[in-house]
């Protein structure tokens, strides 16, 4: 019988050789050129927004929109896909990514119907994000609201 330790090892071996190394310094230069990208697109947004009279606030809600539309699109064209094959976190990172995750299985369930394909596989990867994000700010709310009922201050 043979070794379960020496056929681990074998069976590992085997896998390092066939698997593919992977260039880091590449994808960490693509992820930063196009994560810089995408990021300054947003800043020229944000600077024209401001430019036309609009605050902060306004401003950094339609940067997001603008991005996330765009993301949405590009993905609908299957260019966003070809953009993360290059620049990896670089373009799922930002909130691009986040509509990507969110348009991405909603074309590709759409055959399943809208209730049961786009509806019900929409948020598959978003889901979870939206879940914790939406209770942690629940969460943090109610915090917010003991502390500042009894007067407690917060730094």
């Amino acid at each position: 019988m043979n070794n379960p330790l020496e056929t681990k090892q074998t069976y590992q071996d085997y896998v390092d050789q066939k698997s593919p190394n992977s260039p880091i310094l590449k994808n960490c230069f693509w992820a930063f050129i196009i994560g810089g990208i995408i990021c300054s697109i947003g800043q020229i947004i944000l600077n024209i927004c401001k430019e036309r009279g609009l605050d902060t606030q306004t401003s950094g809600t339609i940067v997001s929109i603008i991005l996330i539309g765009l993301a949405a699109f590009l993905t609908g064209l299957n260019l966003f896909n070809k953009l993360g094959k290059i620049a990896g976190a670089g373009s799922l990172i930002p909130i691009t990514g986040f509509a990507n995750s969110i348009v991405s299985p909603a074309m590709e369930y759409k055959s399943e119907g809208y209730v049961m394909g786009v509806g019900g596989k929409m948020f598959t990867v978003a889901g979870p994000v939206l879940v914790f994000g939406i209770s942690t700010s629940i969460l943090v709310g109610i915090i917010y609201l003991i502390f500042n009922t009894q007067s407690i201050t917060l730094v």
